[in-house]
């Protein structure tokens, strides 16, 4: 879980109470599970010269058919190779990778982010060897990263967000959290959108599922994988999301919806809101949607 303090992460529970623009809807919030971490190492200054470097090269396995589509990781060694990353990938996603050549953490996450890079064509990702040299060392000291593995995913040269020693199944959430373009689920910025979507299906009277969520939630990254599987899955459910501390239009409609936890999901038909799921729970939310779709579930 995350608190947004300052744009960092800390494990404590999720609740809009600490963020200042939502101090008027204080609310006890009850607590949700976070995801286990991979233990972090810290970035030895020794020379390496006599040590094998542990991430590995992605190879097929012998005797398979080789693959259209290549690695997509690129490799910086200076602040001046990650500047001009960062500027040619423009708007899109870039994903980094800090790793250390003795890490063994980072060798464990490093092949998962290589199959990401081939199936992700709108995101950029890059890999950073912290102890390579003099460099690289100082890439790391201005980008404040103590620990390896370390992941910070940029948009316009800006760091939206980072991680310690996370697994895969966080890491292609994140992916798909902060690099989501072109999914089924329609990505809403403004109360004037909430209200196109909703008059846009009064006519079909199809279900909305309106995931909304923050920029810096650990639960709303994990779970929105499952949201991004389910529009694909339900052709007769619209689903929507929208990052409530985006814009002052967005924290407005937070008020609005009294939404006081993260992530938050609104079932809204017909212009009514029908009812709502606070959580990150994947089979409680697909049972939710199927109860307000009408199909009787039992728990």
């Amino acid at each position: 879980m995350a608190t947004l303090t300052n744009n960092l992460i800390f494990k404590s529970p999720v609740s809009l109470s600490s963020h200042p623009k939502l101090l008027p809807l204080l609310s006890d919030a009850s607590t949700l599970p976070f995801l286990p971490k991979i233990p972090s190492s810290r970035i030895s200054t020794t020379p390496n010269h006599n040590r094998a470097p542990l991430i590995p090269r992605a190879t097929a396995a012998p005797g398979a058919k080789k693959t259209e589509k290549k690695e997509r990781v690129q490799r910086v060694h200076s602040i001046e190779e990650f500047d001009s990353a960062l500027e040619s990938a423009k708007e899109r996603l870039v994903v980094v990778e800090y790793a250390a050549s003795d890490s063994e953490e980072s060798s464990q996450i490093y092949p998962f982010m290589v199959e990401l890079s081939r199936s992700c064509s709108d995101v950029e990702f890059i890999l950073v060897m912290g102890d390579e040299s003099a460099k690289t060392k100082e890439l790391l000291k201005r980008e404040k990263v103590e620990n390896v593995p370390h992941f910070s995913f940029y948009k316009s040269r800006e760091k939206i967000h980072e991680e310690e020693g996370i697994g895969p199944d966080m890491l292609v959430g994140d992916v798909l959290y902060y690099g989501d373009s072109h999914s089924a689920v329609v990505q809403l910025h403004s109360v004037e959108d909430v209200q196109k979507l909703i008059e846009d299906h009064k006519v079909d009277h199809k279900l909305i599922v309106l995931d909304v969520g923050l920029k810096h939630c650990g639960p709303c990254v994990k779970v929105y994988p499952t949201v991004v599987k389910l529009s694909r899955q339900m052709e007769s459910v619209v689903f929507a999301r929208m990052n409530g501390d985006e814009n002052e239009s967005c924290m407005q409609f937070l008020r609005d919806m009294e939404v006081i936890q993260v992530p938050t999901f609104l079932f809204i038909r017909d212009g009514n809101i029908e009812g709502r799921y606070v959580g990150s729970g994947k089979g409680e939310l697909i049972g939710e949607i199927l109860r307000y779709q009408g199909v009787r579930v039992t728990y």
